[in-house]
Order: structure tokens, then C-alpha cells, then sequence
């Protein structure tokens, strides 16, 4: 199956300031959904869809053989759609339609619905499981594909979570990768603040896992991570990308507890854009 692999760093950059803008006139269209949350997790997007990581084909998007890509953190869905809107899977014009009745662009992703959703998430905590029996599935069917999971910092104070991680690892699935969306908050407050997470990588590593940390807004350092999880054998993989809740626009990212689950004021959004450089 092919790959898109983008070399040129000024087009991925396109593509950055293209799903950030979408994110934004999305969830305001639809006054509502979780932009902050979306817009941290661009980069690592980008990268995935763009820089050669997944094998994937909109126009087939059941094959078998084409890589997986969960959003655990299902609130993030506008994020998605914006990506799989870029890949071709559905218009672009279709993301003002956000949480409209009878849209597929649902508050929460819905793999019944759209195209290029693997799993219907929503519910936290329940991706990286539902990835497992992913990876399981292409050792019993004697496939090569891949599967990348993203789940949240506050997601990952879930206990299910930790079961799958410990699975995973006494099961050495290395075909799966875990990209843990770092950006330090959850609903109401700082996940430090809440339940701290560290040590997180000490953690993964305890629990047989390979893991790499990096900065989840440098797309070298994002693509050079999944070249890392590609090479890796006889574990499964987790990258750490320390991310920004509310990335490029400096409302959200001023103070990201007040802003979690709410859209751009439509006086504010004009400014935003302009920050994107949309």
C-alpha cells in the first residue's frame, strides 16, 4: 500500500498551519468540540499521514494491509477529521458540518459513520486495548501492518491503560506504537496538579516498553521517533511528545484548564487564524 511521504519541510509546514486553521473553523462553526486538544496533537498528525509513517489508501480504506491509526483521546476528534479531511478520505468543505445533526463528523469519533476512523472512541482510557487486539490480529493473520495508538497525559491516569500497557509488553507487540499526547492537562486542571504521571517513562520501561521522549511540535524530531519505532524488535514502542494544550493560538494556550471543551469566540477566531498564519 503506498505512503505519503512529504520531504519538503516548507509543504509539511503547509499542511501544520492547514489542519490548525481547519481545527479552528471547524469547532467554531459548530460552537462547540475541543480545538486545545486537537491542536496540540498536529505535528505528530502531520507526520503520520504525510512523512511516510502509515500505509493507507482513501479510496480503500478497509484493506487489510494498511496500517492503523487509533485516537484514543476521542475528544481530539476535530483533529482527526481535519487529517483524514487533508488525506482525501472526505471533502474539506464537509468539516463545518462538525456535530451537526446527521453529520459523521461526530463530537467523538465513529468508526460506523466515517472512513479512516478505526475505532469509535470517546469513552477514555479504551484505545490502546482496542490496538492491541489490532496488533494481535495481523500476527494471527500473518500481515505486516502497523499500529499507532495516541492517547492523552490525563487519559493515561486511567487504569485500563496500564493493564494494556502491561499486556503489551509481556506480549512483546512490536508492531504497535503508543503516542502519548503530552501536553499537561486534562478537564479541569494540570494532570500534575491531578495525578502526576512521573515518572512516565521510567514507568513504560518498567512495563517492557521502548521509549523515546521528544518535543511533539518539532516534526524532525516527530518523524525521526517513528523511524526509532520502526526499527524497534521484541517490544512495543512509546513516544513521549511533550506538546502544548492549545498550540498557535494564544487564547487557548493562555490558560488551557478555562478553555478545555470550548471553541474560539467567533470575535476571537479572525485573530487566531492570523497567529496559524492560515
Amino acid at each position: 500500500m503506498p505512503k505519503a511521504r512529504t520531504e519538503d519541510a516548507a509543504e509539511l509546514e503547509r499542511i501544520t498551519r492547514t489542519l490548525r486553521r481547519d481545527i479552528v473553523i471547524a469547532t467554531s462553526a459548530a460552537a462547540s468540540g475541543h480545538p486545545s486538544t486537537s491542536l496540540s496533537m498536529v505535528e505528530v498528525v502531520s507526520i503520520l499521514f504525510f512523512g511516510g509513517v502509515l500505509r493507507y489508501d482513501p479510496k480503500d480504506p478497509h484493506n487489510r494491509e494498511r496500517d492503523r491509526f487509533i485516537l484514543s483521546k476521542g475528544h481530539g476528534a476535530p483533529g482527526l477529521y481535519a487529517v483524514l479531511a487533508e488525506a482525501g478520505y472526505f471533502p474539506a468543505d464537509d468539516l463545518t458540518t462538525l456535530r451537526r445533526l446527521g453529520s459523521p463528523l461526530e463530537g467523538h469519533p465513529n468508526m460506523c459513520r466515517l472512513p479512516g476512523v478505526e475505532a469509535s472512541t470517546g469513552s477514555l482510557g479504551q484505545g490502546l486495548s482496542v490496538g492491541i487486539g489490532h496488533a494481535l490480529g495481523a500476527s494471527i493473520d500473518e500481515l505486516d501492518y502497523r499500529v499507532y495508538v495516541m492517547v492523552g497525559d490525563g487519559e493515561s491516569e486511567q487504569g485500563q491503560i496500564w493493564e494494556a500497557a502491561m499486556y503489551a509488553g509481556n506480549h512483546s507487540l512490536d508492531n504497535l506504537t503508543l503516542i502519548i499526547d503530552r501536553n499537561g492537562y486534562q478537564q479541569t486542571d494540570s494532570v500534575k496538579n491531578i495525578q502526576s504521571l512521573d515518572p512516565l517513562d521510567k514507568k513504560l520501561e518498567a512495563f517492557g516498553w521502548a521509549v523515546r521522549d521528544i518535543d511533539g511540535h518539532s516534526l524532525d524530531e516527530v518523524r525521526a521517533a517513528f523511524e526509532w519505532a520502526q526499527s524497534i524488535t521484541g517490544s512495543p514502542q512509546a513516544i513521549i511528545a511533550n506538546t502544548v494544550k492549545g498550540k498557535g493560538v494564544s487564547l487557548l494556550e493562555s490558560d488551557p484548564a478555562k478553555w478545555h471543551g470550548k471553541p474560539v469566540p467567533e470575535e476571537d477566531k479572525d485573530r487566531a487564524l492570523e497567529e496559524i498564519g492560515a
